[in-house]
């Protein structure tokens, strides 16, 4: 996601009207959701960047994928039901500007309704045990899929999917009995048992997701997710946050936040302290401990909410707040006893999602290894962390370490803010354009970095791969653009828009800028490159092409149906870097490697397999599953194994930073410190990018 932080007066004016609108009408929760849809829908239609009509053509895609929403496997609703709703087609988009809103409400009762009965359904199927040995298939492809015509034809597709279900499960127990596991629950129980035992876990694992599902789907989710079906349909980057998500989407952009100081797991179903953070208001009060079960959340004297069966995330949302705030969990211990802890919130910082460095030795020299997880901002406070000053910092490290080249790894990081990643190519080219951006009206500017000032000027490679998008790609696109350093790895996710965050309502608080119905993220410009492509739909095409195991996998913004279309403008005026390399010779050789590389050949072989059958149907024959069930998992298994090196490189923090790793005050961070930095040792992708930097360096 890309954004700027000062709003044009034409948006601040409408909001200000949206504002009025709110306070004159605020009579009672129908009122204000209506209010709300009426000012997203005027937002979407004047300022997007470009607007499909909302008519009766978009009030049935809005229908359609509604629906689909809720229930994305066709399995809930049965076909009466949608022919039932079918009266209501043709008039949403009157209800985005005004009419009453009944549609979304009366389709998830529907949808409850149905889901009371496939909850009973369910059990009924699982009471009695599968026959495996017949000849039948199941297809999974949600495409595919249609609406049950009555309720005998949904009770065969739930047979059908509690077959499979419960057949993964067998199969998985089949094999810890004859690896002789230790679980004597297994090892010691025939087959009928290990049946009946497998039809008991999917009936568990399906409890929990029915009843978290009815938990969580109020008339407030209900309506959260009419919206996002509305302004998905417009793109897939414009979206409606209410408040808690909102407050959600700004700290992971900032990387900090006010809660407990506690990371959460599921341990089965149970929400649970994985570890605390030292100094955190857990941690200091003395009365929470690691494994202590949360089972209710309460904001100050409000009756506190039960979270049995919450997803650990929904459980995080209420735990977070401002700052200052009281928090009250009740916790049950592991003795069994509960308490009821009183937690003042306070600032946690996300240190963990900053950008970090290593050095990688080698007999010829140095090298500087970077990793960006997000193109991250912290707007609210002027010392808040920016990772165009971080990364800045990181090289300034690297270069006292006397590295011969730097690799910046950008891989699976989603993108973030604008005006950073401007800054951030700044650090490696002298001065000149970086982006330029249109608006609806068909208006180009340029985003330059004015600062004549190089801080890093050697050898860089900039590693990406399919989850690369955004900010991630512009930064890639500049560099390869000024021949500034070397692309590597695979296509990236080809999202070339920019989004802005609206507030909508009133201010909750002075400090952390919520509004009392959340906000719009919505695309507003589209962003190119300086030669004038633009990434949407394509993305960045590296320079070095290595195989990539998830390649298969169909993710990337050409693969969503609302995706907006790829252009072009003109190129922007601005002069390669003089590097003196020859460029060809670098990615010859680089690509003759990779090639002659088994490894790199099995991984390309087994990601085309894979893409030929992601999606074929699946047997219920216990023989045949089995069959199919080895042939993918050896596939991942080899993807794995190759993936990682069997003799890890030499890579150790920089000297700085090497109490964060050896002699962390916080054990858990420092263990997760020197994880991350195994999984770097053993990337069999990063140690073919230190060759591509070596061969640049003897370029040199």
């Amino acid at each position: 996601m890309l954004r700027r932080t000062v709003l044009p007066a034409a948006l601040i004016v409408l909001l200000g009207v949206t504002l009025w609108a709110f306070k004159r009408n605020d009579k009672s929760p129908e009122t204000k959701e209506q209010m709300l849809l009426t000012v997203i829908g005027t937002i979407l239609e004047q300022k997007h960047y470009a607007p499909k009509p909302i008519d009766d053509k978009f009030s049935k895609q809005v229908f359609t994928k509604y629906l689909e929403a809720l229930n994305p496997d066709k399995n809930i609703f049965l076909q009466p039901d949608v022919d039932y709703l079918k009266k209501y087609e043709l008039t949403l988009d009157d209800e985005i500007k005004g009419a009453p809103l009944q549609f979304y409400t009366d389709a998830a009762t529907i949808y409850l309704k149905r889901m009371d009965e496939v909850v009973g359904l369910c059990k009924e199927i699982l009471s009695k045990p599968f026959d495996f040995t017949a000849k039948e298939e199941i297809n999974l492809d949600d495409e595919k899929a249609r609406y049950p015509a009555d309720t005998a034809a949904r009770k065969e597709f739930w047979r059908k999917r509690l077959k499979y279900l419960t057949l993964d499960q067998y199969t998985d127990l089949l094999q810890q009995r004859n690896n002789k596991t230790k679980d004597t629950a297994i090892a010691n129980k025939t087959d009928i048992q290990l049946e009946q035992l497998a039809r008991t876990k999917v009936q568990t694992v399906l409890d929990r997701s029915f009843n978290r599902q009815k938990m969580i789907f109020n008339g407030q989710e209900q309506f959260n997710t009419y919206v996002n079906v509305i302004t998905d349909l417009m793109d897939p980057h414009t979206e409606y946050f209410p408040p808690v998500e909102s407050r959600s989407f700004e700290e992971d952009l900032s990387g900090r936040f006010y809660g407990i100081g506690a990371q959460l797991k599921d341990d089965d179903g149970a929400i649970k302290i994985a570890t605390l953070i030292t100094g955190s208001p857990a941690w200091k009060s003395g009365k929470v401990q690691v494994n202590d079960e949360i089972i209710k959340v309460g904001q100050g004297k409000e009756e506190p909410v039960d979270v049995r069966g919450y997803a650990v995330t929904d459980a995080v949302k209420l735990i977070r707040g401002s700052k200052g705030s009281e928090v009250k969990i009740t916790f049950k211990k592991t003795d069994g006893s509960t308490e009821v802890v009183s937690l003042i919130r306070d600032e946690i910082v996300q240190d963990e999602q900053f950008a970090r460095s290593a050095v990688i030795n080698q007999p010829d020299g140095k090298i500087g290894y970077i990793f960006l997880p997000e193109f991250y901002a912290d707007f609210d406070r002027p010392d808040g962390n920016r990772c165009s000053q971080d990364v800045a910092n990181e090289i300034i490290k690297l270069k006292k370490e006397n590295v011969q080249g730097i690799i910046l790894d950008l891989r699976n990081n989603g993108g973030g803010s604008l005006p950073e990643v401007v800054n951030m190519v700044g650090l490696f080219i002298k001065s000149g354009p970086v982006v330029q951006v249109k608006d609806r009206n068909g208006k180009p500017a340029i985003l330059s970095d004015n600062d004549t000032s190089v801080l890093y000027d050697g050898p860089l490679a900039v590693m990406v791969n399919e989850f690369s998008a955004s900010a991630s790609e512009i930064f890639a696109a500049a560099i390869q653009d000024y021949k500034r350093g070397i692309i590597v790895g695979s296509d990236t996710y080809g999202k070339g828009t920019v989004q802005r965050t609206l507030p909508l309502g009133k201010p909750l608080d002075l400090l952390s800028g919520q509004t009392e119905y959340g906000t719009l993220k919505l695309t507003f410009e589209k962003f190119y490159r300086i030669n004038g492509g633009s990434t949407q739909l394509k993305g960045v095409t590296p320079d070095v092409a290595m195989p990539d195991p998830y390649d298969y996998l169909k993710l990337r913004e050409k693969d969503q149906p609302t995706a907006l279309a790829w252009d072009q403008l003109e190129k922007a005026d601005f002069t390669p870097f003089n590097a003196g390399i020859n460029w060809n010779t670098i990615e010859t050789g680089a690509k003759s490697r990779i090639q002659s590389n088994t490894a790199f050949n099995t991984l390309a072989k087994n990601s085309l397999w894979l893409k030929d059958n992601a999606d074929k149907s699946y047997s219920l024959n216990l023989t045949e599953y089995q069959k199919q069930q080895t042939l993918l998992k050896n596939a991942v298994k080899q993807d794995d194994s190759l993936s990682r090196l069997t003799t890890p490189m030499n890579i150790q923090p920089v000297a700085v930073d090497s109490a964060k790793y050896y002699s962390n005050a916080d054990s858990a961070k420092g263990g997760r410190y020197l994880q991350w930095l195994k999984n770097v040792q053993k990337d069999v992708y990063i140690n073919e990018t230190v060759s591509i930097v070596n061969d640049i360096n003897k370029a040199h």
